[in-house]
Order: C-alpha cells, then structure tokens, then sequence
C-alpha cells in the first residue's frame, strides 16, 4: 500500500529552522503532485506549500517567503524548509501527495499522519 511518512517536526526556539521530510513509499508508479499543509487546534487546514512533477511549486498566502518546497525525485522525498519561525507557525504539519499506484490508473489522494511542529522560546 502507497504510505506517506512525515518527519522533521520538533520543538524549535522562534527565528529558528526546521527541515520537514516527507517520503511517499509502496508500489507506486508516479508521484503527481506532493504538498505541505498545516493546522492548528480549532482552525482548519491551510496550505503551505506544493509542487508539481514538473517542479513547479505553489505557496500559500504570506508562506513564500519563510518556506521553500524541494522534491527530490530519486528518494520519492519531499521537504518543506522552514525558516525565521514564530509561535504563530506551531502547528501539526501534514504531507499530501497524488499519486497513481502500479496497480491502476486512477490519482488517489495520500495524507500522511502528520508531524508537530512548536515554536517556543
């Protein structure tokens, strides 16, 4: 079965740095596209950012620039580099990615089990 799994999250002072993985594995035939989301207790899930195949990358509101997405397409590895963070960035972070399985030809849609992520001083 196709997995998501997260990493990276942790417990950072703010102005600090966060590298976030995300590797998609299992029986997979190609990766459409892989995205970073995020949510905070009682708010919903925003985007933080995405990218596409073809390298092309989409960044929520006010995200582009403190976050920066890289695919690394060799380790089915996505990361999400999170600079200058503030408590306001504390959140449970969540890899999502579209990926069509060896098996069919349908996109299904993956979310990891998401990584938290504490801006405290």
């Amino acid at each position: 079965q196709v997995q998501l799994v997260e990493s990276g999250g942790g417990l950072v002072q703010p102005g600090g740095f966060l590298r976030l993985s995300c590797e998609v594995s299992g029986s997979i035939f190609s990766i459409y596209t892989v995205g970073w989301y995020r949510q905070s207790p009682g708010k919903q899930r925003t985007l933080v950012a995405a990218v596409a195949a073809s390298g092309d990358t989409r960044y929520g509101d006010s995200m582009q620039d403190r976050f920066s997405i890289y695919r690394d397409n060799a380790k089915n590895t996505t990361y999400l580099h999170a600079n200058n963070l503030t408590p306001d960035d504390s959140a449970v972070y969540y890899c999502n990615a579209v990926v069509r399985a060896i098996s069919g030809t349908a996109h299904t849609m993956y979310w990891g089990q998401g990584t938290q992520v504490t801006v405290s001083s």
